[in-house]
């Protein structure tokens, strides 16, 4: 029964992702299709894993006889999951590290670590209370207005604590990077997670300011993208496209993700629900 919950778990979280075609909508509900997909497959597979490892490979459980098999395969996964965490939180501290080795400057007002480089950039780098990074390259570049505009957007992401989370998401996607459209999905996130801090900044600074900043300040600098939350992101052109059209015609405010919205990842408990079905 255990390999048969498992094999359950991974043809339902294979199939959930396999007929995604996109996300369509406002920027709420692009929101909430993109996370809620993205979350089910791997949340999906991590509790089948752990009420295997909680029945553990003796017993019976509607009258079969469990075994080993099973239980190595939950325990493989669970090890795998817990490896790319800590291998993913040790990277990000690592890249803290090297961040707060350059000098803390004061920028409009605002504490900023100062990279040395030509190439315009600046970014929201750390977990729960990232720090902003700004290069030498950004402050030649913009004038004060679009230095400001720039700043702003970093701090929406400072507010909602998008570093914090993506980190959450970036284990999560290692950790099921062999599912389908697990990328596209990402990429789609890193996409969303941007236009609302254009849409936050948009309500404080001139969007099309932003829209020019954006201009300026794109760039190839990339950082680890789970810890980082970096202004000049855009991972092609259609992208690029897509944040200043979304400026320019100023669409309406994200609001925050209603928790009901997603209740129905509710269903990737029902596997600890069958803990009781075990017995000696």
């Amino acid at each position: 029964m255990h390999t048969l919950m498992m094999t359950t778990g991974l043809a339902l979280a294979w199939g959930v992702r396999w007929f995604w075609t996109g996300s369509t909508g406002t920027l709420s509900q692009r929101w909430q299709q993109t996370l809620g997909l993205f979350l089910f497959s791997p949340l999906l597979l991590l509790m089948t894993a752990i009420a295997v490892l909680c029945m553990g490979p003796t017993g019976r459980m509607l009258g079969h006889w469990e075994g080993w098999f099973s239980y190595d395969l939950a325990f493989g996964f669970s090890m795998w999951a817990i490896v790319a965490g800590v291998k993913l939180a040790w990277d990000g501290q690592q890249t803290v590290r090297r961040i707060q080795q350059n000098p803390l400057i004061t920028v409009n007002g605002n504490s900023a670590r100062l990279l040395a480089t030509a190439i315009p950039y600046t970014a929201q780098v750390g977990f729960w209370q990232p720090e902003l990074v700004v290069s030498q390259g950004l402050l030649d570049t913009l004038d004060d207005e679009h230095l400001m505009a720039v700043l702003t957007h970093e701090r929406a992401h400072a507010q909602r604590h998008d570093t914090f989370w993506f980190f959450w998401l970036g284990w999560l996607r290692r950790v099921t990077v062999w599912l389908p459209y697990t990328e596209a999905l990402w990429q789609e996130l890193l996409m969303l997670r941007e236009l609302r801090a254009d849409r936050d900044a948009a309500q404080h600074v001139d969007p099309l300011v932003l829209a020019e900043s954006l201009l300026l300040v794109v760039s190839q600098l990339q950082l680890q993208p789970e810890v980082c939350a970096a202004f000049g992101w855009a991972a092609s052109h259609d992208r690029l496209t897509e944040r200043i059209d979304s400026l320019l015609n100023e669409a309406p405010v994200p609001g925050s993700i209603q928790p009901w919205s997603l209740s129905w990842l509710l269903c990737v408990l029902l596997p600890l629900a069958t803990i009781p079905l075990h017995g000696g």
